[in-house]
């Protein structure tokens, strides 16, 4: 968990094109905000949420290799990992996913928060803002214990500089 936190900590300082927070923290959880302004249409910034593999830091795998990870946009789809030779990971499961609207939420329970039994809500949300698009994630985190509640600034590094990475991946093709 230490070298976890560690990388969230140095992925802070990868992470300029995002505003991020945490937006509450208390005896039962944590809540997470960033909001990035992306050179791209709301669509396009959706479909490449789907392109995971294209953008996630492979340092946050299983794998240790980001072209092993992929999202089903629909409700039901599997945000997954395969992990060779023969295994897998299934970091969360799609809830909503709605081109239209803009919006896609998983239940993830991301890296150590999968053995801690926690509840999770990820939303990504766009619209379109300034020729772009702004898009707003939040993360919701319910029922952890003391020690993962401390944890919630390196979690939200982590998390920032992945939509950092997906930033830079929709405006020029390189994570």
């Amino acid at each position: 968990m230490k070298a976890w936190i560690a990388g969230a900590l140095s992925a802070l300082s990868l992470a300029g094109a995002a505003r991020a927070e945490v937006v509450g923290a208390n005896a039962n959880g944590f809540r997470l905000k960033s909001v990035v302004q992306i050179s791209a249409s709301p669509e396009r910034v959706y479909r490449a949420i789907g392109e995971i593999g294209r953008w996630w830091d492979p340092a946050h795998t299983y794998s240790g290799d980001a072209r092993n990870l992929s999202i089903a946009l629909q409700a039901g789809g599997c945000w997954c990992e395969t992990v060779p030779p023969n295994g897998s990971v299934q970091h969360g499961v799609v809830v909503l996913a709605s081109p239209g609207l803009g919006m896609i939420r998983a239940s993830a329970p991301l890296g150590p928060l999968q053995d801690e039994g926690v509840s999770t809500a990820l939303l990504f949300q766009t619209k379109p803002k300034d020729g772009g698009t702004e898009l707003t994630v939040t993360y919701n985190v319910g029922g952890a214990r003391d020690a993962i509640l401390k944890a919630a600034p390196g979690v939200d590094g982590v998390l920032t500089g992945a939509w950092a990475r997906l930033k830079r991946y929709v405006e020029t093709g390189k994570p």
